[in-house]
């Protein structure tokens, strides 16, 4: 194994085109059909993928809607098993992705913050010792003992961003997650993950905003139709990027 936080090598991935939702992924990660790549009612979502990001290093990924962008961080993050190529990440991985959702709508927003933060790993003890904090930065004491079927949306996802953001990473995989809650706790966030991206974490960031990715990032790679376009440069993803979305 390397020892590069983020390594991958000519990674490639397929999806079917006649399936959608929940149930075709949990056939990709079952493997309870075979895959034909090469057959038209399969397309490549990644395609030879060569990617290696080193430690605290923060690197960003734009590209048109459908690119592959969000499917990569899945790939790093071990939700999608690649079809070719290799995957290697070293350390804790957190993915900010949907917050708010995968909770458990039956338990209390304090039970889901145990349930959450055990899946990653934590003990009992560490549990308690970033619990108050987790409450506090998520804005819903008030609420925290009552069942999650009764938050609304942006309860769960202050609440989801709370919890993942407070898991101290050591890979930090976001996907375009500045845009949780109101205005206070959309500033309050954009300051938590700046304070993540400057701690040894590794990072990567998938966004549509160059401001946000040229004022966080040290490389910025351009995808467009499952491949990585550029090197790494700044003005040659957003120049690629703007040619596209003209």
């Amino acid at each position: 194994m390397s020892k590069t936080p983020i390594l991958l090598r000519d990674v490639a991935l397929d999806y079917p085109r006649a399936k959608k939702g929940a149930g075709f992924i949990r056939e990709i990660v079952t493997r309870r059909f075979k895959k034909k790549p090469h057959n038209d009612r399969w397309f490549r979502a990644l395609n030879k993928i060569n990617l290696e990001v080193n430690k605290g290093e923060v690197i960003g990924i734009i590209g048109p809607n459908g690119s592959g962008k969000s499917t990569l961080l899945r790939v790093i993050a071990g939700i999608y098993a690649p079809d070719e190529g290799r995957v290697e990440v070293q350390g804790r991985i957190t993915l900010l992705a949907g917050v708010g959702t995968g909770f458990n709508q039956n338990l209390t927003g304090r039970e889901n913050i145990s349930l959450t933060a055990s899946i990653y790993g934590f003990d009992r003890k560490a549990i308690r010792e970033i619990e108050e904090e987790i409450i506090d930065f998520s804005g819903i004491r008030q609420f925290i003992d009552d069942p999650m079927r009764t938050y609304s949306a942006g309860m769960r996802a202050r609440l989801g961003f709370a919890i993942i953001s407070n898991l101290n990473p050591d890979v930090l995989l976001m996907d375009e997650v500045m845009s949780v809650g109101d205005h206070e706790f959309r500033k309050k966030s954009r300051a938590r993950i700046e304070e993540l991206v400057k701690s040894e974490a590794t990072v990567v960031i998938v966004s549509h905003s160059k401001a946000i990715l040229k004022s966080l990032c040290d490389k910025v790679y351009y995808i467009r139709q499952g491949q990585i376009i550029n090197d790494g440069d700044f003005e040659s993803a957003f120049e690629l990027y703007e040619t596209v979305e003209a």
